[in-house]
């Protein structure tokens, strides 16, 4: 009988043993088994590129007819396909509507409206670890105008480029758990994302006692090895891997002011060596399709290629190039080879702009008409972060943008000033 005993407690205490480490294990080994980190195949590709587009088009609906769309509910509330969005990026995307659907009647009291919109998804990449899959993708999205003053351009649209996780569970099944901008600028006027701002600039004194530019907040193009670059259709451009200490200064444009109507402010286009409708005709042909004569900034850190395009669109309506060191942002140059920190840099560029007397500050941004650039600092610190270009102006005195970073055609002022109210913005007369 002792015996029997002994082993019945030696099999109950091993019974409760096993239950007590069976608490302690995760919930998905106590559960079903987990299966093999699952494989993403083209039907699985396709799947994202679905989902990726659903969220987006939802996004521009929101824009057109408010939160609920044009469909009973948003797409990606109905989605099928094996893959769903997690809880936490499903509440993402409600709050995103319901900040496009605010943006949208903010507009509408600027006098703006979308009549429809179009949005395609191209999934451009897939890399895939373990249980995680990163999927680079291309949005083109294309707004038509509602007639409310009657005088707008037809259309304005945008590329841009964002990163989607995925996630897949236990079971192998894949969730969309994060979406994240690619784009440098954050200017796409379906995103809610807080634009990119960059550091300060500030003048600090040289050894001669003059001030000179800290680093810009586009990319810095390094002089090349050689000591003379030919610049295309202008005078030799001598390179230097030392700034410059010429007496130059940094000067602080005004601040345009936001509100309409705007006091009259016309811009003459006639008695000028520029071609202002030649700049903008320049914009609008590489707003998507990059000139290959030039670099592209996009993706090389803070600034991205805004300023970049703004310089070569000024140069094809008749901007001369200014040769010197790249780094005295009282030069202005550009070519396939070597550009001038005044050309790709924001803050540079202004500085030029205003020492080289090209340009007049304007003191309203409604004044800004074709040819004529525009500039925002988005946490007003003093250190301007985005640069575009006008390329048209409706009859009752709006003015529509094209830039880089993110690619953008033709966007109204009014958009820029609803989406961003808390930025500065600067605007000068060409």
């Amino acid at each position: 009988m002792k015996g029997t005993r002994r082993r019945a407690t030696i099999i109950g205490a091993a019974a409760v043993s096993v239950v007590a480490g069976a608490a302690l294990l995760p919930n998905w080994m106590a559960g079903a088994a987990v299966v093999d980190d699952p494989k993403v195949d083209a039907k699985t590709k396709a799947t994202f590129q679905r989902l990726a587009d659903a969220v987006f088009t939802d996004r521009t609906d929101a824009l057109v007819t408010g939160k609920q769309g044009n469909s009973a509910k948003p797409l990606t509330k109905t989605f099928s396909g094996g893959v769903r969005m997690s809880s936490g990026q499903a509440h993402k995307q409600d709050s995103a509507l319901s900040t496009l659907d605010q943006r949208k009647d903010l507009l509408a009291k600027l006098g703006e409206k979308y009549s429809k919109g179009s949005t395609t998804v191209t999934l451009d990449a897939t890399n895939v670890k373990g249980r995680t899959a990163k999927a680079a993708v291309t949005e083109t999205t294309t707004l038509t105008y509602a007639k409310v003053r009657g005088n707008e351009p037809k259309t304005t649209g945008f590329q841009a480029h964002h990163e989607l996780t995925f996630t897949a569970d236990s079971h192998g099944n894949w969730q969309l758990t994060g979406i994240k901008e690619t784009d440098t600028g954050y200017l796409a006027v379906n995103q809610v994302a807080n634009p990119a701002a960059n550091p300060a600039v500030k003048a600090s004194p040289s050894p001669t006692g003059k001030a000179t530019a800290k680093a810009s907040a586009s990319p810095t193009v390094k002089a090349s090895a050689s000591p003379t670059v030919k610049a295309s259709a202008s005078p030799t451009v001598k390179a230097s891997a030392s700034p410059t200490t010429a007496d130059t200064t940094t000067p602080d444009a005004p601040r345009a002011a936001t509100t309409r109507p705007a006091p009259a402010n016309p811009k003459s286009f006639t008695g000028t060596t520029y071609d202002y409708k030649a700049m903008a005709a320049y914009a609008e042909k590489y707003w998507s399709t990059y000139n290959t004569d030039y670099p592209d900034y996009n993706g090389h850190g803070d600034g991205g290629d805004c300023t970049n395009f703004v310089s070569q669109s000024l140069k094809a309506g008749g901007w001369k190039h200014v040769p010197g060191y790249v780094y005295d942002y009282t030069k202005w140059f550009g070519n396939a080879d070597i550009q001038s920190d005044s050309f790709v840099g924001v803050n540079e560029f202004s500085w030029f702009a205003q020492n080289s007397k090209r340009v007049t500050p304007l003191a309203n941004v409604y004044q800004a008409d074709i040819g004529d650039v525009i500039q925002m600092d988005f946490d007003k610190d003093g250190s301007k972060d985005h640069s575009m270009i006008v390329t048209y102006r409706s009859p009752d005195g709006v003015p529509y943008v094209t830039y880089h970073s993110t690619n953008t055609f033709r966007r109204s002022v009014a958009s820029l000033v609803a989406s961003y109210p808390n930025a500065a913005f600067y605007a000068y007369r060409t």
